[in-house]
Order: C-alpha cells, then structure tokens, then sequence
C-alpha cells in the first residue's frame, strides 16, 4: 500500500500531515514532482523527481499506482486515472474522489477550460481552509484504519 502524492501542487500543510501519518501508520508516501521535494529523513518517505512538461508528473503516478493505492491530488484527470487503476483518490481538501463523481468533475474540469480558452477569467480556487485541513487530516485517517498494510 503506497500512498502517492501529485507534490508540485499539494500546499505544504498537507505534505506536513501525510510526513505524521507515514510514521504513525509506517506506511510508503512517494512524492511525485518535476522539481527537487524536501522530505524528513524517514524509512517510509521518498521523492521521485521527473522531467518537466504538462502531466509528466501525472504520468508517473498512474503508471505506478495500484488497487489499494492512494493518490492525493487536486488533478481531476490524475484522479480518474487512478481510479481507473483501482487506486482511490483524494484530493488536499479532504474530498474522496469516487467512480460517481468522477465524471461530473471531469466535465465541469473541461467546461471551465473552454471558458478560460475563450477569455473569460474563471477565478482560481479559494485559499485553502483550516477547516479543509482538518477534512484531509480525517479522510487520510479513514483510509489509513480502512486498508490495514
């Protein structure tokens, strides 16, 4: 059991809590990203630096990820990947993506680049909450009691 992190994008708070939870749970987190990641000196903690360019990164995960796995990320399409692979997927707000819900975020995902690509500016996301914080910290705790090593 791996959990894999999309890390170019993951806020650092919740890279914090997934460092407590590795060795609490003593469980493998891989972070994945196309930039150097500082990681605390752990048995159960790694970083996998790939090349730079559009979903390389996204790439790497999916390739590797398995049932059981999980994926922390904010990437819709990453997401759906994974859950194509029998991995579940989380994203750093503490919402557990699902086989339901996949596709109606893929389809917003895809009509909030149209708009973008037509010029209208559609905003980014809202900062990240203490209250999502506390989301992802209990989502992570779920899966960790849910899918003993």
């Amino acid at each position: 059991m791996t959990i894999w992190v999309d890390a170019d994008a993951c806020p650092n708070l919740i890279k914090d809590i997934l460092f407590r939870a590795a060795g609490r749970a003593k469980v493998a987190v891989v972070l994945v990203a196309n930039s150097w990641i500082r990681t605390p000196p752990s048995p159960f903690i790694r970083s996998m630096q790939v090349a730079g360019g559009p979903d390389v990164a996204d790439d790497a995960i999916a390739e590797r990820c398995i049932a059981g796995d999980l994926v922390v990320t904010a990437d819709i399409p990453l997401a759906a990947r994974a859950l194509d692979q029998g991995a579940l997927a989380l994203n750093p707000r503490g919402e557990l993506y699902t086989a339901d819900s996949i596709a109606q975020r893929l389809s917003m995902r895809n009509f909030m680049d149209e708009l973008r690509g037509a010029g209208v500016n559609t905003g980014g996301p809202p900062a990240l909450h203490p209250r999502d914080v506390q989301a992802f910290a209990n989502a992570l705790d779920r899966w960790l009691t849910h899918h003993p090593k």
